[in-house]
């Protein structure tokens, strides 16, 4: 067979996500802490895009007039669709009525007189309905390190500089917990000490505040503590040798290895668990972002549900027309290359955050929708919901409501979920009936048990019973799954706890 070339003419399909696409979709899937991070940087890099605040005080009668807000919420939900845009851009309707339907005729229970209110709305951050806000409460003190406070207190110990050499050697071993990361001997081998000589440093600093601190294991940091409140008596040191069977919840054997009755077995593991196992984490807690959610609800006058952005969380930019139409009247061929392509990338970033917007309203509108029985009677009313329910009910794709539920928040009369909290598996109904949400059942299960008595404790058998007698058709492996998450006892370990009331 000759090799030769030649021409072929071949048409395929493909598809392929341009630029502006993976714009929008890197967008929808960002919360509002990367979202503000990813415009501050298109702020620096491009000099056609300002904020709104920034040009209303530089300019009184300001003409740039392409807004990147989005706009506030009623403009936003009565603005017609284009024809022109992509599936993202949606109109959305998000006020519910009284008579149980919104303006499209979907179906919606409304809230009950007197549920709830605005003021709920207030602690969460929630945007117009905060005004301006506690000052007091964005600020945050200076708070004083593990290190500078067992430092201070070395200084005031000891006057000998051995001593305090090897106490500041020993405060830098120091895990987060507070524990000592290495061992005595590591320490005196690196400062070229006796052991000895470190051991007694170690005694003198583990007197320091707070208590426990130094503790090489989590047997002594419990020993230091109560040896401070003075109830390290034989008996509590023979519970500290055997944290194993407490940790089994192994009370018989725990007993017979302390040689205490049921009452003071209760009251030594009461002692126990009053104590802090990680001594350090009062002078150094984590530093938590508090959530602001992207989306307020709040009970209408009506009787129904407002569900609506928080602006504070949305990016309000504008693209400066005029000063693009100035600049590149005089500029020469390359500047005007450059600010074509400024211009370009600024008025589809526009268009990005519009969409964004509109459909995270649209999914979170759809999603109150159909867990209002949630908000009005709480978790056990929480029906079973998927991607797919949501993504049906409003024209999108699944992938596209995955990114819209991920990393948001919507803050409501019963506190602020993230979106993702309201898809759970579902659980068939014996009868047939509707099915139930898996979230629901484990409600359910933590309910029958916190209310059980030592003569009744109930089995995970006796559990799948009561529950396929509400309609719940589920297995025992299933009870003992659920319980397990919920970090909760066998019933024989519950059954002995509650002999002896524990607490």
């Amino acid at each position: 067979m000759a090799i030769s070339p030649r021409l072929e003419l071949r048409q395929t399909q493909s598809l392929v996500m341009t630029p502006q696409l993976q714009q929008a979709i890197k967008l929808l899937q960002m919360s509002n802490l990367e979202l503000t991070s990813f415009i501050e940087l298109e702020l620096e890099k491009n000099p056609l895009l300002e904020r709104e605040d920034d040009s209303v005080h530089d300019d009184p009668e300001p003409t740039r007039e392409t807004e990147a807000e989005p706009p506030p919420e009623t403009a936003l939900l009565d603005r017609p669709e284009s024809g022109g845009e992509t599936p993202l851009d949606v109109e959305v309707d998000n006020t519910f009525t009284n008579d149980g339907r919104s303006e499209d005729g979907d179906a919606f229970a409304g809230a009950e007189a007197g549920f709830g209110g605005t003021d709920n709305l207030g602690r969460y951050g929630g945007g117009a309905h905060d005004g301006d806000g506690n000052i007091l409460e964005q600020t945050v003190g200076e708070t004083v390190t593990l290190r500078q406070h067992l430092t201070t207190q070395l200084g005031l110990s000891s006057a000998d500089p051995q001593e305090r050499m090897i106490g500041a050697y020993l405060i830098d071993m120091l895990d987060d917990a507070g524990y000592l990361s290495g061992s005595v001997e590591a320490a005196a081998a690196a400062l070229g000490c006796d052991a000895a000589q470190v051991e007694r440093v170690l005694a003198l600093v583990q007197g320091f505040d707070p208590v426990g601190v130094f503790a090489r294991s989590l047997k002594e940091c419990l020993a230091l503590q109560l040896a401070d409140r003075d109830r390290l008596d034989p008996a509590m040191a023979a519970l500290l040798d055997n944290l194993d069977l407490l940790a089994k919840r192994d009370l018989p054997r725990l007993k017979k290895a302390c040689g205490v009755d049921d009452e003071d077995l209760a009251e030594m593991i009461a002692e126990i668990r009053a104590l802090d196992p990680k001594p350090a984490s009062s002078f150094e807690p984590g530093h938590e972002q508090p959530v602001e959610p992207d989306i307020l609800m709040r009970p209408d006058a009506a009787g129904g549900w407002i569900i609506e952005l928080n602006t504070d969380t949305l990016p309000r930019v504008l693209v400066a027309n005029r000063y693009y139409a100035e600049v590149n009247a005089k500029a020469d061929r390359a500047t005007r290359t450059f600010l074509n392509e400024q211009f370009q990338s600024a008025n589809w970033l526009v268009k990005s955050l519009h969409q964004r917007a509109t459909t995270i309203l649209k999914v979170a509108s759809e999603i109150v929708r159909q867990q209002s029985g949630f908000f009005l009677h709480g978790i056990g009313s929480l029906k079973p919901l998927i991607l797919r329910d949501i993504a049906e009910a409003i024209g999108m794709h699944e992938s596209t409501v995955s990114r819209v539920t991920t990393n948001k928040y919507l803050s409501s009369p019963r506190g602020v979920f993230e979106l993702k909290f309201f898809f759970t598996q579902a659980l068939a109904s014996t009868e047939g009936g509707e099915a139930h949400s898996a979230e629901a059942v484990r409600h359910k299960i933590k309910t029958l048990i916190d209310a059980e008595t030592s003569d009744a404790v109930l089995s995970d058998d006796r559990i799948a019973e009561i529950l396929k007698e509400d309609g719940i058709d589920i297995a025992r492996r299933t009870v003992a799954k659920y319980r397990e998450a919920m970090k909760i006892a066998s019933s024989s370990q519950r059954r002995r706890e509650l002999k002896i009331h524990l607490p």
